[in-house]
């Protein structure tokens, strides 16, 4: 017979190892309590939703509809698609739980996996997550600051500084068109020298020419025509509303007239937050470069993004509703702590006892002494499949834990428990009913 394939993760999906949980537990803790503190309240949707559902809203002419989405039919014939971003979901269970007859704002927030059959590289995955709000009802300048505010104070709460808020107005359907047509003035002549991918998005996607990462499209798009100068009133008065608002709360931002966003359901209102870009050595460098890295530098990306989408509730069947929202890529954040070296604090405490046992008696008594330190706070480890004292205690050692508690076949019997001190060796025999009693007064000496 021949040797046996190791089967790995799927190309572009990966594990979340121990060694990174507290990253994820840290975020999480941080997320629930100021989203919680400001109102909202979480949501869970399906991993699984109709195609249609991300046609409709995403876009046909995307890259994620295009090119991204892994899409299935069930053994019904139904079309399905494995959720490629939330915000769509979240608008669907918006209108089908009735949730436009709620005192508004509607505020709800997520956090769970997202799938794209993107080129896997650094801080890109085909499976990915992503942390977001959305809030329904307002189409006040002062909702989308305020969940601009939120992202910025969540993401200074974990240790960031210096981040960036880039943003720009897409104006909304009744000055729009005046701008698309100003752009594809500005193209006609230059279309030849746009890369492959823009030659395509000329004629389904043209807004999309402006992020465009290719140096000679990113040239090219100096001079285009900008959206500000075919706002009309309503779309102008509102871009200098929320100016002003972030002026106010001091919240530092670049106007950026290429940012545009990958989603055809955003009007007017899109931002995105960079980290600052940070020096790190050559070593610490992945292969796969991203968007504004230079050759010292460690890959950068937006690590958040949204913006207004007004027209999606009503586009998928809902309501008028004006919607604002945003989604955080949780592995590009936590790449970002990671390189920026921000100390995380651990969930689970460090243990304070390490019970050691031998024998199946001991074993039982053991298991019930853990669980009786567990409930009065106590920190403890064991190893409950190991026989030898010497391999438990070399564990415990290991984990830099203080006292152990010995319990073999004759404490067993007796009632009894071995306290040991380990670098110093002096041990003591305690009743067994006595020992938590005990070890608290010897954690607090």
């Amino acid at each position: 017979m021949g040797k046996a394939t190791t089967i790995q993760s799927i190309k572009g999906m990966h594990d979340i190892l121990p060694a990174d949980q507290p990253y994820w537990q840290f975020i999480l803790k941080k997320a629930s309590a100021i989203l919680t503190d400001y109102g909202f309240e979480k949501i869970d949707t399906p991993i699984v939703e109709s195609t249609s559902l991300f046609l409709r809203s995403v876009g046909e002419a995307t890259d994620i509809v295009e090119k991204e989405m892994y899409n299935f039919k069930s053994k019904g014939g139904d079309d399905l698609t494995l959720r490629p971003e939330n915000t769509a979901s979240v608008v669907r269970a918006y209108i089908e739980h009735g949730m436009s007859v709620m005192p508004h704002p509607v505020q709800l927030w997520y956090f769970g996996p997202m799938f794209r059959h993107d080129n896997p590289q650094a801080g890109r995955f085909r499976q990915f997550y992503q942390l977001g709000v959305e809030s329904f009802g307002d189409d006040n300048a002062a909702t989308d600051v305020l969940i601009i505010f939120i992202a910025y104070k969540f993401l200074e709460s974990l240790g960031l500084k210096n981040l960036t808020v880039k943003i720009n107005t897409l104006g909304d359907s009744s000055c729009r068109p005046q701008y698309l047509k100003a752009l594809k003035d500005y193209y006609r002549n230059r279309g030849k020298k746009v890369c492959n991918k823009c030659k395509k998005r000329l004629k389904t996607n043209i807004l999309r020419l402006l992020d465009c990462t290719e140096q000679d499209c990113k040239d090219l798009g100096k001079d285009a025509p900008q959206i500000v100068d075919y706002l009309d009133e309503e779309c102008k008065a509102h871009f200098k509303n929320l100016l002003e608002f972030l002026d106010e709360v001091k919240i530092p931002y670049l106007l950026d007239s290429h940012l545009v966003r990958g989603l055809d359901y955003y009007t007017r209102t899109v931002f995105e937050i960079w980290p600052e870009e940070t020096p790190t050595p050559e070593e610490g460098r992945g292969s796969d470069r991203s968007v504004g890295e230079e050759n010292n530098k460690m890959p950068k990306w937006a690590i958040c993004g949204g913006g207004r989408y007004d027209k999606l509730v009503n586009i998928l069947g809902g309501p008028k509703t004006p919607a604002t929202g945003w989604s955080i890529g949780v592995e590009r954040l936590i790449l970002t702590l990671k390189s920026e070296n921000i100390a995380i604090s651990e969930h689970h405490g460090q243990p304070k006892v390490f019970i050691t046992q031998l024998g199946e008696l001991a074993k039982r008594k053991s298991l019930v002494l853990f669980e009786d330190f567990r409930k009065h706070g106590i920190a403890a480890r064991a190893s409950f499949g190991r026989d030898s004292i010497k391999s438990q205690l070399r564990i415990a050692h290991r984990l830099g834990i203080k006292y152990t508690l010995i319990i073999g076949q004759k404490e067993a019997l007796e009632g009894t428990v071995i306290l040991r001190e380990i670098i110093s060796g002096v041990q003591e025999t305690i009743p067994m009913e006595k020992i938590l009693d005990v070890v608290k007064q010897h954690l607090k000496s």
